[in-house]
């Protein structure tokens, strides 16, 4: 049985690495499949900019402090018509750093620890690709959000296709992209990532949902009555996609216990399965790499 807490009494992080080392044990000895969610935690131990509230967002971009633009008013679809140089700069950006910046060593523990399990399948609101340069099989993550290596058109309903090997041309310190800009291989409009931005009324979901589709095929094979564990790293409550699923695969599965590393929110958000989750106040590389080791 896994020991629950409440956001009044948080598990010391000794306890709870304990507690989650043991559970895994378990599930691997029991045949348990696993199932691994990340949010935009996971990648901060890789090395990526902290985008937790507008002072987080404009220390990682100062220029736009300056123009009064949060992270919420950049992902927003309507720059790529009215300020390409704008949009492609923020985007740009990212899709360069991406590239850049190597998982860290947790993937290689949840990597592990696939292989030990009868399956596994990933489930994460990063679009940042991590999971596919660590490793994972593309068969077995669901980005909900899209990924930043996939394109689409800003003119019409061109389908998705993979960005190319070019990097963005952005200024260092006014973040405005140079052109020529991406553009859609079919009609030569502008093009731009396949990812859900705020507002978004022309997101491509084609490819998602595919991967939504295979999730949901791989949890209706598993018996409701089966042992199941979750790993959850990174996940905030601002945009609560990837905790709300975790719990729900809780209430899905009567026998499914969830393992909830977040440096910062370690809580649980529903009382009716708190019973059945263990928080680690860790960064993800940390928390996992503890886990490992007791294992």
């Amino acid at each position: 049985m896994i020991h629950g807490r409440s956001a009044a009494s948080p598990l010391p992080v000794e306890d709870g690495v304990a507690h989650a080392a043991a559970d895994l044990q378990r599930a691997l000895a029991a045949g348990a499949p696993l199932v691994f969610t990340a949010g935009a935690g996971m990648g901060v131990d890789s090395g990526l900019p902290d985008f937790r509230g507008p002072q987080g967002f404009w220390r990682a971009y100062p220029a736009y402090e300056h123009l009064g633009l949060r992270f919420e008013d950049l992902a927003d679809p309507r720059w790529f018509h009215a300020d390409p140089s704008l949009a492609w700069g923020f985007y740009g950006h990212r899709r360069n750093l991406y590239r850049d910046t190597l998982p860290h060593g947790g993937y290689d523990v949840l990597r592990a620890w696939a292989a030990q399990a009868v399956d596994a399948f990933v489930f994460t609101s990063n679009v940042d690709g991590a999971f596919d340069r660590a490793g994972f099989a593309d068969g077995r993550v669901a980005e909900v959000h899209g990924a930043i290596e996939w394109m689409q058109c800003t003119a019409d309903d061109h389908g998705v296709w993979p960005a190319g090997a070019e990097r963005i041309d952005v200024d260092a310190v006014t973040f405005r992209a140079r052109p020529p800009f991406p553009a859609c291989p079919r009609c030569g409009a502008l093009a731009r990532p396949n990812i859900l931005m705020f507002g978004d009324r022309r997101f491509d979901d084609t490819r998602c949902g595919a991967q939504l589709d295979r999730l949901e095929a791989f949890l209706v094979a598993i018996d409701p009555a089966a042992p199941m564990l979750v790993v959850e790293c990174g996940a905030g409550t601002a945009i609560p996609t990837v905790r709300g699923f975790g719990e729900g695969l809780l209430r899905r599965f009567p026998r499914a216990t969830l393992v909830r590393v977040n440096l910062r929110e370690p809580q649980v958000d529903d009382d009716v399965v708190a019973d059945r989750v263990v928080g680690i106040a860790a960064g993800a590389h940390a928390a996992l790499r503890a886990i490992a080791d007791r294992c």
